[in-house]
């Protein structure tokens, strides 16, 4: 069996078990077995595949055709620049919280370069695998990030992206629920971002298997309506701003007017609403009520 017969296989196995992009999928999987970059297997698709790589393949095909998703087969996932570890306890970061991340450091950048080398506070609230934390720490080299997880296996793989990433020095993660560690820490921040909860609970059960299998409803669930971490933020999170800070959050469809009309109520100011790559409505901006 060659490279090329071994992937298309697997894609139509795939395929059959309703797996999005299932030849890409395919692709990756044997990427993973055989620890050689993708555009590899495409440029010497005409070699033999041996019998010991294609049933470690046969294994990973059978495991993703019951809906295990691929970050969990392969151990990581990509964000931005990164190659963070993931598991069954924290949430695979998607395409939406690179967006995400991107918007903060449209913000964070020009908050550091005003504050000429001085620190930069940011908290990332529920960090999950520290995706958020990570990649600010990583890009703004001034910025001390505080990055709060409320569930403690969670909390060890951000620990071990923020050392694998060398940035472990300067994110102090704290274990914890965010709306009662960060009043104790009494200190203010220049930039809030997070992904909190922000799916409705009864839409749980109608996700794809890979969402509502296997990631963690803790970060899927946010109330009857998906918006209880919302009403929190936008109740007291502006007691930990700056004046001139950012609060970034993301959110889910069709949530935007209800998140705008919420903060405005609170006072927040300069309300921005960012679209993700599909052209829907996906990251909240808002200044703290004491801006100027």
């Amino acid at each position: 069996m060659t490279l090329r017969e071994a992937i298309d296989h697997a894609a139509r196995r795939l395929d059959q078990a309703g797996v999005d992009s299932p030849r890409l999928e395919a692709e990756l999987l044997l990427e993973h077995v055989l620890g050689i970059p993708r555009l590899r297997l495409i440029v010497q698709s005409s070699d033999p595949l041996s019998p010991e790589a294609a049933a470690a393949l046969e294994q990973f095909v059978a495991r993703r055709a019951t809906r295990v998703p691929l970050q969990h087969l392969t151990g990581w996932a990509p964000f931005l620049e990164h190659r963070l570890q993931v598991t069954r306890d924290t949430l695979i970061p998607r395409p939406e919280t690179e967006q995400l991340a991107g918007f903060a450091l449209d913000r964070l950048r020009p908050l550091a370069a005003v504050r000429g080398g001085k620190t930069v506070q940011v908290l990332d609230l529920g960090t999950g695998t520290g995706c958020l934390a990570l990649a600010l720490a990583a890009a703004v080299p001034t910025a001390r990030v505080t990055a709060i997880e409320i569930s403690p296996p969670a909390a060890e793989v951000a620990r071990r992206n923020f050392a694998e990433a060398g940035v472990a020095g300067r994110v102090e993660l704290i274990e914890g629920d965010g709306f009662l560690v960060v009043p104790a820490l009494g200190r203010r921040f220049d930039l809030i971002v997070t992904n909190p909860p922000y799916l409705p609970n009864a839409d749980i059960a109608g996700l794809a298997p890979e969402v509502r299998d296997h990631d963690p409803h803790v970060a899927l669930a946010g109330g009857a309506d998906g918006l209880d971490c919302y009403r929190r933020l936008a109740e007291i999170a502006g007691e930990w701003l700056e004046p001139d800070g950012w609060l970034l959050a993301e959110f889910g469809d069709d949530q935007a007017p209800a998140l705008s009309v919420l903060f405005a109520r609170h006072g927040w100011k300069g309300i921005q609403v960012e679209k993700d790559l599909s052209g829907r409505d996906r990251v909240l901006i808002v200044r703290p009520p004491s801006a100027t």
